[in-house]
């Protein structure tokens, strides 16, 4: 569909070209409990862990963020091999382009740069009350995925432009549950910038997803970008949402592993987020930009440095490897710690 490959274009610009940041993850509200005795050898520090059967060097992803274009194409390709050299995992945007016309698979398929990378198909919440499970099935098998990604987004819809927009979002969740039942894949649901709440995960939890991607406010706010495209009127909408910090914690009751992602930027942010309860966190936005200004060496530059922090930070709470920082002392302050005393979380 052209719609969509010049829907695909657009984002890159605008993203690349224009302030479509939000600030409010308000893990700086997050205060991890220094300890003034590590006793440990920071060179013995291990970040490694495991997420859904394979092994990661960091607790990192480069989030989903393109596909259907042949810029796609080299973005996916570069980042995935990127990716693939430091042990982290990659998730491919959405493949609604590619099930729509099949000439658009070699824009996703990046086995051939990265054959043991932990990949993440993705699909939308609408293609999958769209699409038979067959097809989603198909279209993961063909790029050699190891899980799907379905995205949740609600207010990103609303702010496309009319013709190009999903607004109904009825019987989204048996739509989802089936697509759980029938899938020979894991299915994520991930949110795309707005957050979850603790009743939307558990109701997700309900439906099978295996896990959930938080996606929360504070990073890329897609209600901005289209706006930009759409015309509509954002000022009211542009900090909609549940904050990152926020909806990890949300999120955690479900007892689902989680994915942190919303405006996670440096390795102490990392750090914080698996304390609060993810697993590990994705980072969209700073690699597309970095890769466009610095080539892939930058991208590689910046995951050693996200790396070189979040080993800090372990030190500094005496953690040696990552399960010991799941259980690192921490205290909330100011706007999350009444979101927590109000919500009972």
């Amino acid at each position: 569909m052209p719609e969509t490959q010049d829907r695909k274009l657009d984002h890159i610009r605008i993203c690349l070209e224009e302030d479509v940041e939000t600030s409010g993850t308000w893990l700086e509200d997050v205060i991890l409990l220094h300890k003034a005795l590590p006793e440990m050898n920071f060179d013995e520090i291990d970040t490694t862990t495991s997420f859904f059967g394979k092994k990661l060097n960091l607790p990192l992803m480069i989030s989903s963020m393109t596909g259907g274009t042949e810029e796609a194409k080299e973005i996916n390709k570069t980042l995935a091999g990127v990716a693939e050299k430091k042990g982290i995992a990659f998730g491919l945007g959405s493949q609604r382009a590619m099930i729509e016309d099949a000439s658009k698979k070699e824009t996703y398929y990046v086995r051939n740069v990265a054959p043991s990378v932990l990949l993440f198909g993705n699909i939308g919440i609408s293609q999958v009350k769209q699409y038979k499970t067959e097809q989603i099935e198909n279209a993961l098998k063909s790029i050699g995925a190891d899980l799907l990604s379905v995205h949740i987004n609600a207010a990103q819809e609303i702010f496309q432009l009319d013709l190009e927009g999903d607004f109904d979002f009825s019987n989204s969740l048996i739509s989802l549950s089936k697509l759980c039942k029938e899938l020979k894949f894991p299915v994520i649901a991930k949110e795309v910038g707005n957050g979850i709440s603790k009743e939307c995960a558990m109701s997700l939890k309900d439906a099978g997803v295996k896990g959930i991607d938080v996606g929360g406010c504070g990073g890329t706010n897609w209600v901005v970008i289209e706006g930009m495209r759409s015309g509509k009127d954002t000022t009211n909408f542009r900090n909609w949402g549940i904050s990152t910090a926020c909806s990890i914690l949300e999120a955690k009751p479900s007892g689902l592993p989680l994915i942190a992602t919303g405006g996670i930027r440096s390795g102490s942010d990392i750090a914080k987020s698996i304390v609060l309860g993810a697993s590990i966190c994705g980072i969209a936005l700073p690699f597309l930009k970095i890769l466009k200004r610095e080539g892939e060496k930058g991208v590689e530059n910046y995951i050693d440095k996200l790396e070189k922090e979040l080993k800090m930070t372990m030190f500094l709470t005496g953690s040696r490897i990552i399960e010991e920082l799941k259980n690192a002392k921490y205290v909330l302050i100011g706007r999350v710690k009444d979101w927590v005393e109000q919500r009972n979380l």
